[in-house]
């Protein structure tokens, strides 16, 4: 019996069926080639045929990009690949930390029981705000249907519009907290990419070995930033929590707040520094933002700096 008998020949692809199976455009995929990023195809008279392969790294980079991978370090990863270092345990280690970081499952809400939760009225403008927030997200083709990412962030602001807070008052706050948990965030990834993950991370990109060891510290790493956050954030209420209750039942009256608004001279270097960060238009609210931060950051470190006076 000849062998290799009884086997499938080879798939064979026009460019056109290359780019149908794979879900690239045909300008794509020759775009790819003349950067390195997809083999050649095989010469057979006047027509191009790819095979399996081309099929495969067209649907790597795909799955790369949908990480947030540029084509250039994608092109990295792949010579790699290429030059057999090895690709498994890099794309072990992509998928790793692009996993789920919590246990909660996403749920569906219908818009019914939505608006029932939420005052029982039609409110579009905080359904735009919840969308641009993600705590919901639309489900294609269905106009009375939610996707809810996280459904603990959303029954916390339901408890909250319960309580009487309003929904606008609910997405600022969401917006100031979510500055403060991604410093927290980016000066964890800092930390322990510094003393943990550089050793793995030295090469670019990093070798197989190196990146399924880096991917297995990620496993054991991935809940301690958020039982550390839990337990500062329970030690930090703790404190306030009844510095601020003693200080809204002293006989003393509250300080009067002055909400008028006063104009503030700053370096045109400064002002055009701002710009180019975050645009002409958003210069004023970068601002306020940032002192409004930095002032609370100041009264917190003056509260711990001072505790109460007992008795």
């Amino acid at each position: 019996m000849p062998s290799g008998a009884g086997r499938p020949a080879p798939a064979e692809y026009r460019i056109e069926d290359l780019a149908h199976h794979s879900g690239a455009t045909v300008r794509t995929i020759r775009a790819y080639q003349d950067r390195g990023l997809l083999p050649r195809p095989e010469r057979r008279g006047r027509s191009n045929v790819y095979g399996d392969t081309h099929l495969a790294r067209l649907r790597q980079i795909a799955d790369l990009l949908d990480r947030g991978y540029t084509l250039a370090s994608i092109k990295e990863l792949l010579e790699a690949w290429d030059a057999g270092r090895g690709l498994g345990g890099v794309l072990g280690l992509v998928a790793e930390v692009d996993g789920p970081w919590t246990d909660e499952k996403a749920d569906r809400i219908s818009r019914e029981d939505l608006d029932a939760t939420f005052g029982g009225k039609p409110d579009e403008d905080a359904i735009r705000e919840a969308i641009e927030l993600g705590v919901l997200e639309r489900v294609p083709d269905r106009d009375d249907e939610f996707l809810v990412p996280s459904p603990q962030e959303l029954a916390v602001a339901a408890e909250l519009y319960e309580a009487g807070v309003p929904l606008t008052a609910i997405s600022g706050h969401l917006r100031e907290l979510r500055v403060q948990v991604e410093h927290i965030a980016s000066r964890f990834l800092e930390f322990t990419t510094e003393h943990v993950f550089a050793r793995y991370l030295e090469h670019r990109p990093p070798t197989d070995a190196d990146a399924a060891e880096a991917a297995t510290m990620v496993r054991r790493l991935r809940p301690l930033a958020q039982q550390t956050v839990d337990a500062e954030l329970a030690r930090a209420m703790r404190l306030f929590a009844t510095r601020h209750l003693q200080h809204h039942l002293s006989a003393d009256p509250p300080p009067v707040r002055d909400e008028e608004p006063r104009p503030v001279a700053l370096p045109a270097g400064t002002i055009r520094a701002v710009q180019r960060l975050v645009g002409a238009e958003n210069v004023s609210a970068f601002i306020a933002a940032a002192a409004e931060r930095e002032v609370q950051t100041r009264t917190l470190d003056a509260l711990s700096s001072n505790p109460a006076s007992e008795g």
